[in-house]
């Protein structure tokens, strides 16, 4: 009798004792604090908290004067550094033509050889510092690293800006459309989960299509108790906020 009656809750309740929905909190798939690595004014901030940007997109801009005037110096110089480099290659073509003929002698020669080698020399350190400055000066112009939604802004015209060891946090950046509720489970129950495996993630009323992104090796401490962190990644369409409560339905 005692058999028959398990049998006959295993048939009525199939998944009783696998099925379960457990809490989740809402979390940005990825966030990253963005900052400037050169010094300056910033001249302009191009977005708010809340927008919408494409990667490659401004977000902000400093006052790049300073870095324009380096690299039209830099340009300047290659100018100058071109035309010497050509003089000592006519010049040298020329005096290796004559010690050819046995006119002039070889030390004549390598005096010729050894300022065409400086002439390069001088004009590939002005094209490599060149590239240095167009680099920091790209640098005055913060960029969006990905499809995002600002979610932070620290950054107000004309604050100065110090390039050190610490950075400075300007702007904050989250991935948009995709999203991760983050839960806990006990050893048993992380157990019967694998990276990739569909889940179904449940926000207020509305259902998404979900699947393990990770699974945690360490227990993290939750007040009296500790559980393994799991990760949950879907895609939503609407805008969801960090923090929201959300439930995920375990196999």
């Amino acid at each position: 009798m005692k058999n028959w009656t398990l049998f006959a809750i295993a048939v009525l309740f199939p998944q009783a004792s696998w099925a379960a929905e457990v809490p989740a909190t809402l979390q940005w798939s990825q966030r990253v604090e963005l900052s400037v690595p050169v010094s300056g004014v910033i001249q302009a901030v191009n977005v708010d908290v809340g927008d919408q940007v494409k990667k490659g997109q401004v977000l902000l801009a400093l006052d790049g004067a300073i870095y324009q005037a380096k690299v039209a110096e830099n340009q300047s110089a290659i100018t100058r550094l071109s035309a010497e480099a050509a003089e000592a290659k006519r010049d040298f073509e020329r005096v290796q033509e004559l010690y050819a003929r046995t006119v002039v002698a070889t030390a004549e020669r390598d005096q010729a050889k050894l300022r065409l080698t400086r002439a390069d020399a001088l004009l590939a350190e002005a094209r490599a510092s060149l590239r240095q400055q167009q680099k920091v000066l790209d640098d005055t112009l913060m960029r969006a690293p990905f499809d995002g939604i600002v979610v932070a802004r620290q950054a107000e015209p004309g604050m100065s800006i110090a390039a050190g060891l610490q950075s400075q946090i300007l702007l904050v950046l989250a991935k948009s459309g995709e999203m991760l509720a983050r839960l806990y489970l006990s050893a048993t129950q992380i157990e019967k989960l694998k990276a990739g495996q569909a889940l179904t993630v449940t926000v207020g009323s509305q259902s998404y299509a979900g699947k393990v992104k990770a699974l945690g090796l360490e227990p993290v401490k939750l007040k009296d108790e500790a559980g393994y962190q799991v990760d949950v990644s879907f895609v939503s369409k609407e805008q969801l906020r960090a923090g929201i409560a959300a439930v995920v339905k375990l196999p």
